[in-house]
């Protein structure tokens, strides 16, 4: 259960849900539909709290909270090599349905989540966690632009396949540059009423508090899963987001805090979590049962998988 291990290390140190979980703040917020079925939300606080006030030194099995997790995703049952960002997403979501501050909604076209603005966010998660993409989509025939607005709990970034290293800025233009659609792929312009040759372009419009960066080591070929092991060198402190904003003047600078690490190939390895501790600043190396310290200049290597980022805006460092 390494890839379940690093995660909630990652997550135990995200210092506002850790927050959440120590001042037992979710038991206001859950939802009424579901309070008696939080087990999810109850089992993640129980573990959190056992992680930071347990006076032992020996390690929390987490053998309560896997047992939930299974209940709500059947995937994770048993102790097969399971992926780590994956694992996050299911989490996060199902602790997002078990936790809300609002037990009857608006009635409003903005309730459909895949158009939710930044105002109308109800849920402790989505206020922590959960940014908005912006797709605009042009036509080269008559300049028509339509947009969509989507959340996203991560960003999964690809990685340009080189011999030398690349920057995680490097990975966010792939992930944001422009892409024609053509041939088979042209969209139905609302305008001209037929397909049309458009570009693509994606911006973001809303930052989280908390920004994910998925990097997407793992691809699927016919034969089988390959990984690559492009070591994306990224900032600890001070990154500058603003050129992928939708409006240039938010604040979107970020300060990394935790980095879940795969070690090994596609067909088996390791997961371990790199976490800065929210108290005292200082990072440590989290290997199932083991927990050592660790110089900051350690952080960046080529078993990276997935960023977790905090805006320096509510930044503790």
């Amino acid at each position: 259960t390494c890839f379940m291990n690093s995660i909630l290390q990652c997550l135990s140190n995200t210092h506002d849900l850790r927050d959440y979980c120590l001042r037992n703040t979710h038991h206001t917020d859950l939802n009424n539909n579901c309070r008696a079925k939080a087990v999810l939300m109850e089992e993640f606080a129980k573990l959190t709290q056992s992680l930071w006030t347990s006076a032992s030194s020996e390690a929390i099995s987490p053998s309560d909270f896997k047992m939930q997790i299974q209940k709500y995703a059947p995937r994770f049952v048993g102790y097969n090599q399971q992926d780590a960002q994956e694992f996050l997403r299911f989490l996060l979501d199902g602790l997002h349905n078990e936790v809300n501050r609002v037990t009857v909604k608006p009635r409003s076209p903005m309730e459909d989540f895949d158009h939710v603005s930044a105002n109308v966010l109800f849920l402790f998660f989505t206020d922590l966690f959960v940014g908005q993409l912006k797709s605009s989509l042009t036509c080269n025939e008559c300049g028509f632009c339509s947009t969509v607005f989507d959340p996203f709990w991560d960003l999964s970034l690809p990685i340009a396949k080189t011999s030398g290293e690349v920057s995680l800025m490097d990975c966010l233009r792939l992930f944001t540059r422009e892409d024609v659609l053509d041939g088979n792929e042209r969209p139905t312009c609302h305008r001209c009423k037929t397909r049309r040759k458009c570009t693509k372009k994606f911006t973001i419009q809303k930052f989280p508090k908390i920004l994910v960066l998925h990097l997407k080591r793992f691809s699927e070929c016919r034969v089988r899963t390959s990984k690559l092991s492009t070591f994306v060198n990224f900032p600890l402190k001070e990154l500058d987001l603003r050129e992928f904003a939708s409006d240039n003047s938010v604040n979107a600078v970020y300060n990394l805090y935790a980095v879940s690490n795969h070690t090994g190939s596609s067909l088996g390895g390791h997961y371990t979590a790199y976490c800065r501790n929210p108290c005292i600043g200082e990072w440590y190396t989290y290997n199932d049962s083991r927990v050592s310290p660790m110089s900051s200049s350690q952080v960046r290597s080529s078993d990276a998988y997935v960023l977790f980022y905090e805006s320096a805006a509510s930044s503790r460092m």
